[in-house]
């Protein structure tokens, strides 16, 4: 629906023949695993349509150019992925009022929404981070049930991969430090989980440096300054409300438990939502995204009654 019922006016990916060179330069080059999805999906659907779907080239080519269509297949999968995790999640040690299968699949597809309503801004890289940040969290979450290693072996390898996805990888350490962070093992001068969020922040530490030095580009960080059309422009005051209204409806539905790691989180994740206000574009209501999520998940999960080891 969102990549060929209603068209994006914001980019003009529907009629480009081939990736844009942006791309490939500035901060969307550190992207590399979208990047590199993105350039063979497209010539094996080139390949695919010129060699066994020649006849219905003129019909695939009305809806959309070859590398259109392969941005929409890359992230229909990665959604699909998204929601099968995202079920898994919500599985995990749910609150009581959600035992009621009817109201978990309600909040689901509340989930799905945001994620689709979102790609009215269609990139290569948001479906594929999503998926990875909602397996991140799965992670998380397991570890903090379960205590074992393995688990947190697979986060670090997640947030290690995410970070050739894009940079919103770091957003796995906020939920996780989050998540942890408890004043009363911090008294009992039980700083393990400082060791934890250590190996985390060098998970996606060194793979950021090693991308910045392998690929070099003029402008590395970010394109442009943005903090006063984010406050001025009614397209981007729009995108802040939906974002805080998404955080509010999710900060209502958590329970006393979940509410206090709703705030940690965004505490931890000031890094962030400063970076999005100062060089991001709040009308890409995208960039909330992980926010949202977070909020619904923590939302529906069983935190309380958890005896930390």
């Amino acid at each position: 629906m969102s990549y060929y019922g209603f068209e994006s006016s914001y980019v003009k990916l529907k009629t480009m023949e081939k990736a844009p060179d942006f791309m490939f330069s500035s901060v969307y080059a550190y992207r590399v695993i979208p990047n590199f999805l993105m350039v063979n999906t497209a010539n094996a659907l080139d390949f695919l349509i010129n060699n066994y779907f020649h006849s219905s080239k003129e019909f695939i080519l009305k809806n959309g150019t070859i590398f259109y269509h392969s941005i929409f297949l890359i992230n229909s999968l990665f959604f699909v992925l998204s929601s099968v995790i995202l079920n898994t999640i919500l599985k995990l040690k749910p609150v009581e009022i959600f035992f009621n299968n009817n109201l978990k699949r309600l909040l689901h597809l509340l989930a799905v929404f945001f994620i689709v309503i979102v790609q009215y801004v269609p990139t290569n890289c948001d479906c594929i981070a999503i998926f990875f940040y909602l397996l991140g969290v799965f992670f998380t979450l397991r570890y903090f049930h379960y205590r074992k290693s393995f688990d947190f072996i697979l986060l670090c390898i997640t947030v290690f991969i995410s970070t050739f996805v894009r940079e919103t990888a770091c957003l796995n350490i906020a939920f996780f430090a989050a998540v942890f962070l408890d004043f009363k093992r911090i008294k009992a001068k039980d700083f393990q989980f400082l060791r934890e969020i250590a190996l985390l922040v060098l998970a996606f530490v060194l793979p950021y440096l090693g991308l910045k030095m392998i690929i070099p580009q003029e402008t590395s960080f970010f394109e442009g300054i943005y903090i006063i059309k984010n406050f001025t422009s009614p397209f981007n005051l729009a995108g802040l409300l939906f974002g805080l209204l998404g955080l509010w409806l999710a900060f209502t539905l958590c329970d006393h438990h979940g509410k206090l790691i709703l705030k940690k989180y965004l505490f931890f994740s000031i890094p962030y939502l400063g970076m999005i206000t100062l060089v991001g574009l709040f009308w890409e209501t995208r960039l909330f995204l992980p926010l949202i999520l977070s909020g619904l998940i923590v939302a529906s999960h069983q935190f309380k009654n958890i005896h930390i080891a």
